[in-house]
């Protein structure tokens, strides 16, 4: 398959004072997936202004970029179109407002009134985190940043 695009991807990790860190869970695409909050930047947009107003939009809250964490440095076709090429870039971020949208405990515990199909929850950070992710950069930013404070 012929890459034809670049598809930049600003996820945010929010972790609390036990240790565990915000993920969202979604049905898009037919596809259940588990996630960081945040999502594709667009034109004309920097990364950070991406990924406030993305938290923004998901969670209704404002936050705070606190640092970089990573950035794809290797090959990671998408997997919703196998021509695009995933950069994606990570930090750690901090609540400015409280959160409004509802957390759950449960996974894929999507609102009934609710059109988009995506909810919140708080995950522990040790290795089950890795089995909840789906995505292999989240997993790798689990494993190398994560899991090593």
């Amino acid at each position: 398959m012929k890459i034809e695009k670049f598809n930049i991807r600003v996820y945010g990790i929010l972790q609390n004072e036990i240790n565990e860190v915000l993920v969202c869970d979604e049905d898009r695409f037919g596809m259940h997936f588990t996630k960081f909050p945040g999502g594709g930047l667009e034109l004309g947009e920097g990364l950070v202004e991406g990924l406030i107003r993305e938290w923004k939009e998901e969670l209704d809250t404002t936050i705070k970029v606190m640092g970089h964490i990573y950035t794809t440095d290797f090959f990671q076709p998408s997997a919703f179109n196998p021509s695009d090429q995933i950069i994606s870039v990570y930090y750690s971020v901090q609540l400015n407002t409280p959160l409004q949208h509802s957390i759950s405990t449960k996974p894929f515990d999507f609102p009934e009134d609710q059109n988009e199909r995506l909810c919140f929850r708080w995950v522990m950070v040790d290795d089950a985190l890795l089995n909840q992710l789906t995505f292999p950069i989240d997993k790798l930013v689990v494993q190398k940043f994560l899991l090593k404070r």
